[in-house]
């Protein structure tokens, strides 16, 4: 009997050993479930830049400078191909060929944008855009078929879009640096660059031979 008790007593210590260290087990195992959640957690909210400021007035003009700049760019992805279409010389066929190929990079630039600050995907009229590209398409009806003269009208429409741009992308980028969305403004910084080597390629077109043999056309 004396032996029976004491097998029984070393039985009782090796469970309650063996359910402490399941216990201690089952503690560290959620411990470190929760140390992972909170990661999780971290990781969701830098994901999204800008979440502290939602509610600010600043931050509502410049999601809607984002928006604005979504319809436009959209505007131009078809406008592009009427503008390569009504363009005489190859060189400035390519121009705008190439461009609309960027334009459309620069679309899916802000969407990235929108999903960095956790928005919908919106898009606001841009009255300014609209403007623009009703003069290109007045320019294209006013001028001759197949005529430098047409490219260099064309030149200039395309770089008052160009400014624009540049103004409202250069605009948002520093707004974005103000309120420490530092992957939206490279983002924005990065479109912008885009935006300007385009302006100075147009130029270079221009001063390079399409205004030159503008000149000497015939009337």
């Amino acid at each position: 009997m004396a032996k029976q008790d004491k097998e029984a007593t070393e039985n009782k210590s090796n469970a309650k050993n063996t359910n402490g260290k399941a216990a201690n087990n089952r503690k560290n195992g959620n411990d470190s479930e929760d140390t992972n959640n909170t990661s999780m957690k971290n990781q969701n909210e830098e994901q999204y830049e800008g979440s502290d400021q939602k509610d600010s007035p600043l931050y509502k003009f410049f999601l809607s400078g984002l928006k604005d700049m979504l319809y436009a760019e959209n505007k131009l992805v078809d406008a592009l191909v009427e503008m390569e279409e009504a363009a005489t010389t190859e060189e400035l066929k390519d121009a705008f060929e190439d461009h609309h190929l960027v334009t459309k990079k620069h679309v899916s630039r802000l969407k990235k944008v929108f999903a960095l600050l956790n928005e919908k995907e919106e898009e606001k009229e841009c009255k300014a855009i609209l403007g623009l590209l009703d003069e290109a398409k007045e320019i294209i009806k006013s001028t001759e078929e197949g005529t430098v003269t047409r490219d260099v009208a064309l030149i200039i429409a395309a770089q008052k879009l160009e400014h624009y741009e540049i103004a409202s992308y250069g605009g948002l980028a520093q707004l974005a640096i103000t309120m420490d969305m530092d992957k939206v403004a490279d983002l924005l910084e990065r479109t912008l660059e885009e935006e300007e080597a385009t302006d100075v390629y147009l130029t270079e077109i221009a001063e390079g031979s399409i205004n030159m043999e503008a000149d000497e056309e015939d009337y």
